[in-house]
């Protein structure tokens, strides 16, 4: 890596421009690619007081010559956190559109707002390609990232289209989009006291030294309604204190909870959450999707012990519904599944569907169909008609001896103050109106 000589330094700040050209150079062997113009192109905030690096926040001040300056080793403090970042380009989570999806509470202050600001280009030019080629005033970087080069774009059925970006990628602008929100309530307290609005450049929040120290997630929430504490006021602020409760690593943003059985789980980043989120095509039918292969692969434990956080799910030893269905489809019927030649062996061919039918009523005398979309052998070819009660039984065997620690900790004699019956989740093909959730 080149070291690119600096002038303009006082006192170990540089200006802008020159800090442009550092962030550029310091980071160009990345994995995640950077832009140029961090500092003085939108959405950057340098006369604001900060600049967002990568997951990291760096301060900004104004020199006695009037110019916005700053600190040299903040910068390439940050670009060797990026530049250890290791980024799966195949591993991606979905980022847009959402429709139906409540807005979460936001500070309007705050300046990155990146899941709007990508839905925003790409409503205006349509596909990534014409974005990012297409010469324009909106933001050319997310936190100095090109998520231009990133971006890939899925067409499901030929019309509805989805937006995706690394994994390694949403984590680190979710990061400096908490960053910031710490940094700008810190300003905001700072104000109404008279103080200081902006602290010295070598004060800087991040991600490592954030506002308010993030705290792990220790059950505070354990058996409460998920209805009840989304009603309460400021609570998404305060979830927003918690680290995820799955990676351990980024701040979180959401409450997770169990849709089956209405109860909180734990606080979870937009990464974790979008990675345990079933793809659902219709309200009883959902595509399993290559993330479950490290939900019931690699990090199982991490999430069978998530899920049984819902004290309806640890008592009956199951998983709701949706997530059964899909480890019935992608664990237990793996061996049906067909396969084809291909360079380096065999490969499973078409995408793995999973479908039920059944009532609300009965939720237990529904049937799973597993199936293959798109096989050469046979379109829509039934692997796998799996009965719910025997799907259940399937699965408490194989946690059992995959997760015992779990298993251990779930089971019949905790169901002391469980509905007799969970809710609804099944929509009844019988019956008019009424939906899975």
């Amino acid at each position: 890596m080149s070291e690119r000589v600096t002038p303009g330094r006082t006192h170990g700040l540089i200006t802008l421009g020159v800090a442009d050209a550092l962030w550029a150079d310091v980071t160009a062997d990345s994995m995640v690619p950077t832009a140029s113009g961090a500092f003085t192109r939108s959405p950057s905030s340098a006369e604001a007081g900060y600049v967002l690096l990568g997951g990291h926040l760096v301060a900004t001040a104004r020199t006695s010559d009037g110019q916005w300056s700053v600190a040299e080793a903040e910068v390439r403090r940050a670009a060797a956190a990026l530049n250890a970042v290791a980024m799966d380009r195949q591993d991606l989570v979905r980022v847009g559109p959402f429709r139906g999806v409540p807005r979460q509470e936001r500070d309007e202050e705050t300046a990155l707002r990146w899941r709007r600001r990508i839905a925003g280009v790409m409503h205006e030019f349509g596909a990534p390609e014409r974005a990012a080629h297409h010469e324009f005033d909106g933001p050319c970087h997310l936190a100095g990232i090109d998520w231009r080069r990133l971006l890939v774009e899925q067409a499901r059925g030929g019309t509805q289209r989805s937006w995706w970006l690394p994994r390694a990628v949403v984590r680190l602008l979710d990061a400096a989009e908490h960053a910031e929100t710490q940094w700008v309530h810190a300003a905001r307290t700072r104000r109404g006291a008279g103080t200081e609005p902006f602290p010295h450049p070598r004060q800087a929040t991040s991600p490592e030294r954030p506002a308010t120290a993030l705290r792990p997630y220790h059950g505070e929430l354990s058996g409460q309604l998920y209805s009840a504490l989304s009603r309460k006021p400021g609570f998404s602020r305060q979830v927003a204190t918690w680290l995820c409760a799955v990676c351990g690593s980024a701040a979180a943003s959401v409450l997770d909870h169990c849709h089956e059985h209405g109860y909180a789980r734990a606080p979870l980043c937009q990464s974790c959450n979008t990675q345990e989120r079933p793809d659902h095509l219709y309200s009883n039918d959902i595509r399993v999707a290559g993330r479950y292969s490290r939900l019931f692969g690699a990090d199982t434990d991490a999430w069978l012990r998530h899920w049984h956080r819902c004290p309806g799910c640890r008592a009956r030893t199951t998983l709701p519904l949706p997530h059964l269905a899909a480890w019935t489809a992608h664990t237990a019927c793996r061996s049906l599944r067909p396969t084809h030649r291909a360079a380096g062996g065999r490969k499973p061919c078409g995408t793995l569907r999973v479908y039920w039918t059944g009532s609300h009523n009965a939720p237990h005398s529904c049937l799973l169909t597993v199936a293959v979309d798109f096989c050469p052998s046979g379109e829509h070819r039934v692997l796998a008609e799996v009965p719910y009660r025997e799907a259940a039984e399937r699965f408490r065997t194989w946690l059992a001896e995959t997760a015992p620690a779990v298993a251990a900790a779930a089971g019949p004699d905790r169901v002391d103050g469980l509905p007799e019956q969970p809710r609804p989740v099944i929509a009844d093909t019988n019956g008019e109106g009424l939906a899975l959730f």
